[in-house]
């Protein structure tokens, strides 16, 4: 088995699904400019990726290793290839639901597949958390791709214009050389499921892990950073726009400093958990993320529209407010890896099947009451609620780092192990 070229076709498939997942924000924008939709009618486009992502990892996370990881990530793969092309071919917002259904659909199967196909690959935990860390750096890197991918296909002179949906050509032929390169990458799945169990005792053993009180504080940690994170990814774009006032290619385009940011600190958080604990390191990430939010809203005021706007005469809360994307980064990878490396191998795809569902309430939670409150007040009201899922991910993780040394000495079948830092 190769594991560099299984690497590169797991870092390939997440490339693709970075640019989709988070294209939300975006096709959000243009769908309220190209279709007449309204903001709160928009915002179900979250809800249509998120719902299905939840729905799917709970009836199929626990049977994934009995299908494959392989076959599950192609899978993945030939539905959203097929939904891109859908896209330019049969314009409309129930085609964007359309979509994000598909999206969601195949995330579920291909985030399981690939998180469990990272137990597969990493010889100690060390190693795990340096591969979940690139694997997240390398999503980033996708989201801020994908931002300046649709920035391109974006017509600012005419918001009622559908050119943008010619992306989705480029996007469908991503998926299928991703398909390709995945199909011809051999892959050993032994030791991921525990023979004689049946599918009804694989399914009920993965409810029971949340019964732990170390699992249960983990999704709720996960359900809360999520909540945020896609609480402004989400609407960044429309924050540009309507609060301060950047065209609605501009605006796309500055939301990439915001994913920027997260690959730059996901990328290099790797470096940083290998000399100190993760505990105060996501604590200080946290308390900079609130005194951003505190310190940069402010610079929002009253900005008025220029005409002649340009990245030279922008409102500086344009670069500064999506620098929160830097601080937010580790926080992720780093309780995934805490509590995956904790389990068996065999136990990694029902825990990550856990971890998604509540990733995606997180992030539908997140999207819908950030647009609500978008639409009732203003976007600076919307963005400063973040406050309190900030506080509550503190706390979260004052009790998370408690139950990991508490429980994370061993795992769930009995194993001694070492607890993870």
């Amino acid at each position: 088995m190769n594991n560099q070229r299984i690497l590169l076709s797991l870092f390939a498939i997440y490339l693709v699904f970075a640019i989709l997942l988070n294209s939300v924000g975006t096709v959000i924008l243009q769908v309220i400019n190209s279709y007449g939709v309204s903001k709160s009618a928009a915002s179900v486009l979250e809800g249509f990726k998120d719902i299905p992502i939840g729905i799917v990892s709970f009836l199929v996370a626990s049977q994934l290793p009995r299908f494959g990881f392989k076959r599950a990530m192609l899978t993945g793969l030939g539905i959203v290839t097929a939904a891109c092309l859908c896209m330019p071919l049969l314009p409309g917002f129930w085609t964007a639901k359309l979509l994000f259904l598909c999206v969601g659909v195949s995330f579920a199967l291909v985030k399981v597949a690939v998180y469990s196909s990272i137990g597969l690959l990493a010889g100690d935990r060390k190693e795990h958390a340096g591969m979940v860390n690139t694997l997240e750096g390398v999503f980033m890197v996708g989201v801020l791709g994908g931002y300046w991918l649709f920035s391109a296909f974006i017509d600012s002179a005419d918001p009622t214009s559908t050119a943008w949906l010619n992306v989705y050509w480029v996007l469908a032929g991503i998926c299928a050389l991703a398909f390709v390169l995945l199909w011809t990458t051999e892959m050993d799945e032994s030791g991921t499921r525990v023979d004689g169990d049946s599918p009804l005792q694989e399914f009920f053993a993965m409810l029971r892990l949340v019964a732990k009180p170390l699992v249960c504080i983990y999704v709720i940690s996960a359900f809360v950073y999520v909540l945020i994170e896609q609480g402004i990814g989400t609407w960044l774009p429309t924050f540009n726009n309507e609060i301060l006032k950047l065209p609605a290619a501009m605006s796309v385009q500055a939301t990439s400093i915001f994913a920027a940011g997260l690959a730059v600190g996901r990328l290099g958080a790797g470096a940083i958990m290998r000399r100190m604990h993760w505990y105060p390191v996501l604590n200080s990430c946290l308390l900079a993320m609130a005194a951003l939010v505190v310190l940069t809203l402010p610079l929002a005021d009253n900005v008025q529209a220029n005409p002649e706007i340009n990245w030279l005469n922008a409102p500086v809360a344009a670069f500064i407010l999506p620098l929160i994307g830097l601080f937010m980064a580790p926080i992720y990878p780093a309780i995934n890896s805490v509590m995956l490396s904790s389990l068996p191998k065999h136990q990694h795809s029902a825990m990550t099947g856990l971890l998604v569902i509540f990733s995606a309430l997180g992030g539908t939670t997140g999207s819908l009451i950030t647009g609500s409150v978008f639409e009732a007040y203003d976007g600076q009201f919307a963005f400063y609620l973040s406050l309190v899922p900030i506080g509550m991910i503190l706390l979260s993780l004052y009790f998370f780092r408690r139950a990991v040394e508490r429980d994370g000495g061993a795992d769930f079948t009995g194993v001694a192990a070492s607890a993870p830092h």
